[in-house]
């Protein structure tokens, strides 16, 4: 009798043990998940972070809270999740800044963008806009280059949110397929760029299509080429570079939601099924657009491409007009 007690309390001894794991698979999402923004609140990845972490949270079944550590060009926040334990449960939402732009100027960056984090997927996408005042005599980018050809122009300037962002590395690409010399002016923001262009403080600038879009409408910018590899669907009647004679470049501004590396298969792809139902549903989508973003859910895999192939475009920008941070 006390054999055959032994025999069955092994027997179901084992048999828990066998089931615990897939109960433990099953239960992810069992606690709150955090969704880190590299950026300070108020900024389009801020609102839109938010706007995500809200919905992926209902797809999940549990609360995302939304932190922002922002800093030293989105390096402090990415750092943060790079280190996080690989488990679903700490999340990063951020743009091309993080994966392809910072590897290219930063030597001595503390994250790897490939062997660091886990693409869950991209969520949106906008394209960047080389732009002009409407007061400078170029309608397209055939009479921009003949402008700042002019020997009368020398060398004029043009604007950009910052040293090694993606405006810059638009701005730099072009000017290089073009030969031409022009002067870049970083500024501190999209905001002030915005502002002295509009004033006439500089005659050119490149920005995102979501923060032309407006200026654009009233009449106060104009919008000579968008960077992305298609026309913008907000900006339907712009022409791309590629479509004015500039194939090279071909750049948009992306935002995606990554893990750790190392995340459990199927933890995976929970995530990565609840993202693309987050970024497929209606009120995302509209406040995607109401940010001057196209809605366009890639996959895991698609941003793993994706960051593999504009690593090396980045770098060779980079190195070709000497955009470095120490």
């Amino acid at each position: 009798m006390k054999t055959s007690f032994l025999a069955v309390s092994l027997a179901f001894a084992s048999t828990v043990g066998a089931v615990a794991p897939a109960v433990a698979q099953d239960a992810y999402p069992s606690r709150p998940l955090t969704l880190v923004v590299p950026f300070p609140p108020g900024g389009a990845t801020d609102v839109l972070g938010r706007v995500v972490a809200q919905k992926l949270g209902q797809e999940l079944g549990r609360t995302i809270v939304v932190e922002n550590r922002a800093g030293a060009g989105t390096v402090i926040g990415a750092s943060f999740v790079a280190k996080a334990a690989p488990d679903g449960y700490t999340l990063l939402v951020s743009s091309g800044t993080t994966f392809t732009v910072n590897p290219a100027i930063q030597a001595n960056l503390p994250y790897d963008p490939v062997k660091s984090f886990e693409p869950i997927g991209i969520v949106g996408r906008t394209g960047l806009a080389l732009l002009a005042n409407p007061k400078v005599p170029v309608k397209d980018l055939k009479e921009f280059v003949a402008y700042v050809k002019d020997p009368a122009h020398d060398q004029p300037p043009y604007g950009s949110f910052g040293t090694g962002t993606t405006a810059h590395f638009v701005g730099e690409a072009f000017t290089s397929a073009a030969k031409l010399k022009m002067t870049h002016v970083p500024y501190k923001g999209s905001s002030p760029a915005m502002t002295d262009l509009i004033g006439g403080q500089i005659p050119f600038s490149v920005d995102t299509v979501a923060a032309a879009l407006p200026q654009s409408k009233q009449g106060k910018v104009r919008v000579l080429a968008v960077s992305a590899p298609k026309r913008s669907a907000f900006l339907p009647d712009v022409p791309t570079f590629a479509e004015q004679g500039y194939p090279s470049v071909a750049m948009d501004t992306w935002l995606m939601v990554a893990a750790p590396r190392g995340l459990p298969a199927d933890v995976k792809t929970r995530l990565e099924k609840a993202l693309k139902a987050t970024v497929e549903s209606p009120e995302v989508v509209k406040s995607l657009e109401a940010q001057g973003f196209e809605a366009a859910f890639a996959s895991a895999a698609e941003g793993e491409a994706l960051i593999q192939q504009e690593l090396p475009v980045m770098r060779e920008v980079a190195q070709r007009a000497n955009i470095k941070i120490d």
